[in-house]
């Protein structure tokens, strides 16, 4: 199977299903808040509550340099089947808890096995597509990310239906099977597995590779419009089912779905218009790739003014249909852009301190928004992020030139 032609796809298939787990399982916690506080009082605080995601995303954030490091050197396929394997384990765990402290450690211990996932993933299948169906490739890899998002709003559902301790334990359970089902169908690549080039990447000095990225322009400004539009992504994972149940007066069973299905499903079509429209127009342009996403971030500016005031079921949903579009088509090529300017060597370590910076930004603007839930000022906090990725946007087609698909090694 691992030499079929259609195996790079198969590739994407496999992981498309890790990604979804991957989201889910951290996506299912943000909705099922009222449940669990009836359990656990601390949860009852939009600001504790906070604290509790704002952990994950720390860890997770300083775990990703770590994790791209690993994916840059060792074998690509262990690290993705362990890390599925023990956050699956970890969920399953939370359905245990029953305390606070204990579900704080539990998403501790999630942040860092999930961490390991996205770069090790997002460059195995750089390395397995050309400049051709790269975007394309890492779109619909990205749409599993948006279906866990979207099946994780329906952690409330099954909570009110059931309980929210049998609900981590079916979502865990399902990570655990799946993990040792890609022991036997995922593999690393050829290059990998066998060429002496990379068995010599190995021994490289760690700290070369930051060098490397650090000494590069490009980079900075690849980080800097990588973790801005991080700020209203994490914002609309983790707060949009309370956005949607403040501003439209309805319960968190019905908000939770609503918000991720409607943000999952036009990000569904922003990645894969997104991708397509940047592997043919980087055929004619070499900056292709850096317009279609710069489309992309820009339909999210008007849209976050819209979810932030909006105070009607159409004017939400239709801000959120064009805020998930717009950052589907960003979203879809970031790891295209960075491949542009960062050689196969060190993408994964680069795509590591690109998710360190925004998840970092992430945790800030959870805690900073779990605070503005409490006063009330949610909706109007969450516009004015608007503003500065607007200003991220001009910086990044004033300064990102590209030369080529692939840079040198």
């Amino acid at each position: 199977m691992k030499n079929s032609k259609n195996y790079p796809w198969i590739v994407v298939g496999l992981l498309w299903f890790v990604a979804l787990l991957n989201y889910m399982d951290r996506q299912i916690l943000s909705t099922m808040r009222p449940s669990m506080a009836v359990d656990i009082l601390e949860l009852e605080s939009a600001a504790i509550f906070g604290n509790l995601m704002a952990v994950f995303l720390w860890i997770y954030g300083l775990m990703s340099p770590v994790s791209g490091i690993l994916a840059d050197k060792f074998n690509r396929k262990w690290l993705i089947v362990g890390s599925l394997f023990v956050w699956s384990a970890v969920t399953f765990g939370m359905g245990y808890a029953r305390t606070y402290d204990q579900l704080y450690a539990l998403r501790a211990m999630m942040g860092v096995s999930e961490a390991i996932y996205i770069p090790a993933g997002l460059s195995l299948i750089a390395d397995y597509h050309s400049d051709k169906t790269r975007s394309l490739a890492i779109g619909i890899h990205m749409t599993g990310l948006y279906f866990g998002q979207a099946l994780g709003g329906f952690g409330a559902t099954v909570a009110a239906h059931y309980s929210w301790h049998l609900t981590f334990k079916i979502f865990g359970l399902v990570g655990i099977i799946y993990a040792l089902l890609l022991v036997f169908t995922l593999f690393e690549t050829n290059q990998r597995t066998e060429g002496a080039a990379f068995k010599s990447t190995v021994k490289v000095s760690i700290l070369k590779g930051f060098a490397v990225l650090l000494s590069n322009i490009s980079f900075w400004v690849i980080l800097l419009y990588f973790a801005v539009p991080s700020l209203p992504g994490w914002a609309t994972k983790n707060w949009l089912p309370t956005l949607f149940a403040d501003n439209l007066n309805i319960p968190m069973a019905q908000a939770g779905p609503l918000s991720t299905i409607t943000i999952a499903f036009s990000s569904f079509l922003g990645v894969i218009l997104g991708g397509i429209l940047s592997d043919r127009w980087v055929q004619k342009n070499i900056r292709g790739r850096i317009y279609t996403s710069a489309i992309g971030l820009a339909l999210t500016i008007p849209a976050m003014f819209l979810i932030g005031y909006g105070n009607n079921v159409f004017a939400i949903v239709a801000a959120g249909l064009t805020f998930g579009f717009g950052f589907g088509m960003f979203d879809a090529n970031n790891m295209p852009i960075l491949c542009q300017f960062v050689s196969a060597k060190y993408r994964a370590t680069a795509y590591g301190i690109m998710n360190m910076v925004g998840v970092m930004a992430g945790a800030y603007i959870t805690k900073v928004l779990g605070a503005s839930a409490d006063s009330g000022q949610l909706g109007h906090d969450f516009a004015l992020l608007a503003i500065v990725v607007f200003v991220v946007l001009v910086i990044q087609l004033v300064v990102l030139k590209p030369k080529r698909n692939e840079p040198a090694a």
